[in-house]
């Protein structure tokens, strides 16, 4: 089958959505007959059944439950694209799709996604969050103009992405306000006594923490790992242990959160990287952030001077 006809297929989805054809036909002002005879010619075109019959009712076929994914997408797609265009006149078509790698810090993504916010006309934007792979993979294919990511495009994958680095920060713990005082007069060596909540072992944050404890002999107390940033600093705000996170963004998160900072750490950094479709940065917003992050992520030497604490 080299073409879709998507009149067949709104026909499908329709009847998959209401669960019959009678009740599909009454949605598209149509006579039963004359859906049942657009999903023959579908199936015929498909060579397979897209539906099966089951009492007096009708269940997708496997093949029918794939092409109602596709088809869900489809029409989703054509239904944001109408919206737009009638809107066009009222707003800007500009916007910024934004993909956060999971563990990439939230309050740093705040702040550089913020800036395009305050713009006399701001781009739309839109942010997803997940795995570093399946938001590459949206980059691929246009869904994103952007990824913000911890860590660069994994040299094993066959995508076509460029890494600009924003910045980076070096690292500290925090504790819940009412240990910070007792346990900052003894770290890093507290690190051993309190519950540790942690980065999940995938992440290269995970890495350059163990890599330092095991440089401070130190055998953390780990209660709790999280591919989530923001679901760590919550259990962390909420007394359930201490936790790691860019010194970058102490301030915020002693705002935020019920946790005060307990000691800062040089030897370990965390790199913010963007990840874009082009070698070279074009969306106005991008460039408006990557603009925006050498004012907000201060230089390594700076986050040092708040306390930070090597290894002897």
């Amino acid at each position: 089958m080299r073409h879709l006809n998507y009149n067949h297929l709104l026909y499908f989805h329709s009847v998959a959505r209401e669960g019959s054809v009678a009740k599909a036909a009454k949605v598209l002002h149509l006579t039963p007959q004359t859906v049942s005879g657009q999903i023959k010619l579908l199936e015929e075109a498909i060579g397979e059944p897209l539906f099966l019959r089951v009492g007096r009712g009708l269940t997708l076929s496997d093949t029918g439950r794939v092409v109602q994914t596709y088809a869900d997408e489809i029409f989703s797609v054509g239904t944001a694209l109408a919206q737009r265009l009638q809107n066009a006149g009222k707003e800007s078509l500009r916007a910024l799709r934004v993909g956060i790698v999971d563990s990439f810090p939230k309050l740093v993504a705040c702040r550089l996604l913020g800036v395009t916010l305050s713009d006399e006309e701001p781009a739309r934007l839109s942010c997803a969050e997940g795995k570093l792979e399946s938001l590459l993979a949206d980059l691929s294919v246009h869904k994103l103009d952007l990824i913000l990511s911890d860590r660069p495009v994994p040299t094993r994958l066959n995508v076509r992405a460029y890494n600009h680095v924003l910045g980076s920060s070096s690292m500290a713990f925090f504790a819940p306000n009412d240990w910070a005082e007792r346990l900052s007069a003894n770290f890093p060596h507290c690190l051993a006594d309190v519950p540790i909540l942690l980065p999940d072992a995938s992440s290269a944050l995970r890495r350059s923490l163990d890599h330092w404890f095991d440089e401070m002999h130190i055998v953390p107390r780990v209660v709790a790992e999280f591919d989530d940033d923001a679901l760590m600093e919550t259990f962390g705000g909420a007394g359930q242990g201490v936790f790691p996170a860019p010194s970058v963004i102490a301030s915020d998160l002693s705002r935020s959160l019920q946790a005060s900072p307990i000691g800062f750490i040089s030897d370990v950094t965390e790199t913010f990287i963007a990840i874009s479709p082009q070698r070279r940065l074009r969306h106005p917003s991008v460039l408006r952030i990557a603009d925006h992050a050498r004012q907000v992520l201060p230089p390594l030497a700076e986050a040092t001077a708040l306390g930070g604490h090597t290894k002897k």
